[in-house]
């Protein structure tokens, strides 16, 4: 399931923001970091970036990539017309574009730039659909009496889950109207500490420099600069706020609403997991923003002069939607993974996330399949500050019937800010289910229409080390994606400070930062890539 989390110190920035503090002068300009922080290097400026800037100057100079490198993004769709992505496109070299054939014969018409899995054939698209839980109540609530089948109905496997599935369903939903009700009061009040501060300052944007620089007497003012300035240190804005609040009154209306199926958009049976070829090829779909965002991560075009920098040159980005707003089906995660390995994908990126997995099984044919191939799979740890070991992340490297794929990473989230918070607060962890940490915080890259906005989460995490594979294996063609894998493992930066564990209460006692996950570091590209010379050289 998404995670919906309600920042903890937000409605305390917003309603007890103290009145007076900016005339005191203790409102401060919260630190910020560079857009491309991510890139940077931990040693040379100080922040705990993946060095991937330093990697091309001093050891990627003057060389050129041996081989081009498919990473398939999985996910809400890319708008393949984006400036700083359209260069970068995986182009199906045997499919003719809008004749309405499949020239190729593989069963998708026009998949010139990948596969849309929920979509129609009319050209229709699924934009929101329920959580999986929402799914699982629905169906099991005609099936099952408690635990036990109603005649007819479920078999006792599904009805002895019906208690848990009902128990968080309706957990989740109430929380979640709980938590809209409090947004919409925090936006309400946002709206008028905003109104203050642009009156005040006679302006019609707000930035933290600007208001940090405010001197007023005005005691609503001073509550107003004071409230702004508690939100921007914890690096939440206005923006944010708006679309937390939106998040939630979608998921209300959508995604925990058990009577919501938009399923016969697609035209499909969700239930056959047989079915491969549905859809349509419209790859951006109604809502882009969150794929188009990884997507830049991973490869938008470097040295352009335009917006920004992905971490990966040589690489091509295949888009395949399958992920609405709202939680992904198991049967189109399968099929996306088969898709991304039957056309050539080297590197599948999976930014999403659920609690519940009905079709597990299918999913783990896909996996082992790609696993087979020798494609890398990188998936983001999710965003509930949980422990994996516990409560577990769909997909999920454990196959259902035990063992696990050898290409696989798992991916957890790491900040900018202070040392002792290193992992992101929203960050999944897990010792031996997270395998390392990428930057995941205030990432700054490319969105629908030409434009750029800062995200973060695990999603954004994972295409940092999409990308950093794909890197390694465009100047280095002779190593196999195993390999890839075990050189960004082992060259990740250690980082052996105790830090605050994610979603811990306050006063918890901070934790080792190499408890967190199989390697306790932090990817790095420019000793990856110095590692990656070295095996490649062994191999001459």
């Amino acid at each position: 399931m998404k995670s919906i989390r309600l920042l903890g110190a937000l409605a305390l920035a917003l309603a007890a923001a103290p009145a007076g503090a900016a005339a005191q002068g203790q409102a401060q300009a919260p630190p910020t970091a560079p857009k491309n922080w991510w890139l940077l290097d931990p040693a040379a400026d100080r922040l705990p970036g993946t060095a991937a800037e330093r990697a091309y100057r001093e050891l990627l100079a003057g060389k050129k990539p041996g081989r081009e490198v498919v990473v398939a993004i999985i996910d809400s769709g890319v708008d393949v017309g984006h400036e700083d992505l359209d260069d970068v496109l995986w182009k199906n070299p045997r499919e003719i574009p809008g004749n309405g054939k499949d020239d190729d014969g593989n069963g998708y018409v026009d998949d010139v730039h990948g596969w849309n899995f929920i979509g129609g054939r009319d050209g229709r698209n699924v934009h929101h659909d329920t959580y999986e839980v929402t799914r699982l109540y629905a169906r099991l609530r005609t099936r099952c009496d408690g635990a036990r089948p109603k005649a007819p109905g479920g078999t006792a496997e599904e009805c002895a889950q019906f208690p848990a599935v009902k128990a968080q369903f309706e957990e989740k939903r109430a929380e979640t109207q709980e938590m809209l009700q409090q947004m919409r009061m925090i936006e309400t009040a946002l709206a008028r500490f905003e109104a203050v501060l642009k009156q005040e300052l006679r302006t019609d944007s707000l930035t933290p420099e600007k208001v940090a620089g405010l001197r007023s007497f005005n005691p609503q003012v001073a509550q107003a600069q004071g409230a702004f300035m508690e939100l921007a240190a914890a690096g939440i804005t206005p923006q944010m706020i708006r679309q937390q609040t939106r998040s939630l009154a979608e998921g209300a209306q959508y995604g925990f609403n058990p009577d919501y199926d938009p399923r016969a958009i697609v035209g499909d049976n969700p239930d056959d997991v047989t079915e491969r070829h549905y859809g349509n090829a419209d790859v951006k779909g109604p809502s882009s923003d969150h794929g188009t965002h990884v997507a830049g991560i991973v490869a938008a075009e470097r040295g352009n002069g335009v917006g920004m920098d992905g971490i990966a040159s040589g690489v091509r980005i295949m888009a395949i939607r399958a992920v609405p707003d709202g939680d992904e089906r198991d049967k189109d995660v399968a099929n996306a993974i088969r898709y991304a390995v039957d056309n050539g994908a080297h590197v599948i990126n999976m930014s999403f996330g659920k609690g519940w997995s009905p079709h597990k099984k299918a999913v783990d044919d896909a996996v082992r399949y790609a696993d087979s191939k020798g494609v890398l799979m990188v998936h983001a740890a999710g965003n509930d500050a949980k422990d994996l070991e516990t409560e577990p992340n769909f997909p999920t490297r454990k196959y259902a019937g035990g063992g696990a794929p050898v290409h696989w990473l798992e991916v957890g989230a790491s900040s900018w800010k202070a040392p002792d918070s290193l992992p992101a607060s929203f960050s999944n962890y897990g010792r031996q289910q997270v395998d390392v940490f990428a930057p995941g915080v205030d990432i700054y890259s490319t969105y629908p229409d030409n434009k750029y906005e800062n995200n973060q989460g695990t999603s954004m995490a994972a295409p940092v080390v999409s990308g950093l594979a794909a890197l390694i294996m465009a100047y280095y063609p002779e190593l196999p994606a195993r390999e890839v894998r075990r050189i960004i493992l082992e060259s990740a930066t250690r980082h052996p400070q105790r830090v605050v564990p994610p979603g811990a209460e306050e006063g918890t006692r901070p934790v080792p930062f190499a408890e967190l996950s199989a390697t306790g570091g932090v990817v790095n590209a420019y000793a990856a890539l110095k590692m990656a010379e070295q095996a490649a050289g062994a191999k001459k």
